[in-house]
C-alpha cells in the first residue's frame, strides 16, 4: 500500500436465508418473489453482499439491478466478470422461479455468460433482463442481458435449471 491509498470499509447485515427460504416455499414462486419486491421478504445474503436488487418481476420475466461500485473492482482496475455473472445467474433463475407452484423450487445446472464489454462504476445503472424461453416438467431455459440505462448490452446468457420437486 502506498501513502495515498486510504482504507476502505463497507459493512451490511443479512437475515437468515433458510427462514425465508422455509416461509417462501408457502408461496408459489411469483407471489415469492413479489413478497420480496414489496420488502415483505428480505433480500437474499447474495443481494445485500453485492448490493444488487430485484427491480421488476412477471411471469416468466425477471428484472435486477445494481450501480457498479468500487467495491465490485476486480485487480485490473475494471469490475470483476463475477457481478454480471451474478446478475444474469439471478435474472435467469429467479424468471424460472415465477413459473413454479408452491412447494417447487429449482436449481441451476447451466449457467453460460458472455462477457462484451468492460464494466466500471462510470457505467452507471445495470440491468439484468430475463425471460423463460422452455418450462417442462424438469427442466427449464432461459436468456438474459446485462444492459445499460441506454440499453447498451455488457454480456448477454444463458441457463439450465432443473425442477425439484422434493426437498
Amino acid at each position: 500500500m502506498t501513502e495515498n491509498d486510504s482504507l476502505r470499509e463497507r459493512t451490511f447485515t443479512w437475515t437468515d436465508p433458510l427462514a425465508t427460504f422455509a416461509e417462501g416455499r408457502q408461496l408459489s414462486g411469483l407471489d415469492y418473489l413479489h413478497a420480496l419486491l414489496r420488502g415483505e421478504l428480505p433480500k437474499p445474503p447474495i443481494s445485500e453482499a453485492l448490493d444488487f436488487t430485484l427491480a421488476s418481476i412477471e411471469k416468466g420475466r425477471a428484472v435486477f439491478e445494481c450501480v457498479p461500485q468500487e467495491f465490485h473492482y476486480n485487480p485490473i482496475g475494471i469490475v470483476h466478470g463475477g457481478l454480471a455473472a451474478t446478475l444474469l445467474d439471478s435474472a435467469l433463475g429467479c424468471a424460472v422461479q415465477t413459473m413454479l407452484p408452491a412447494g417447487i423450487s429449482y436449481a441451476t445446472v447451466e449457467l453460460h455468460v458472455n462477457l462484451v464489454r468492460a464494466i466500471t462504476r462510470e457505467t452507471g445503472l445495470l440491468l439484468a433482463e430475463a425471460e423463460v424461453l422452455h418450462f417442462g416438467r424438469q427442466m427449464a431455459t432461459a436468456q438474459g442481458r446485462l444492459i445499460d440505462a441506454n440499453g447498451k448490452l455488457y454480456a448477454h446468457g444463458s441457463t439450465t435449471c432443473m425442477i425439484v420437486t422434493a426437498g
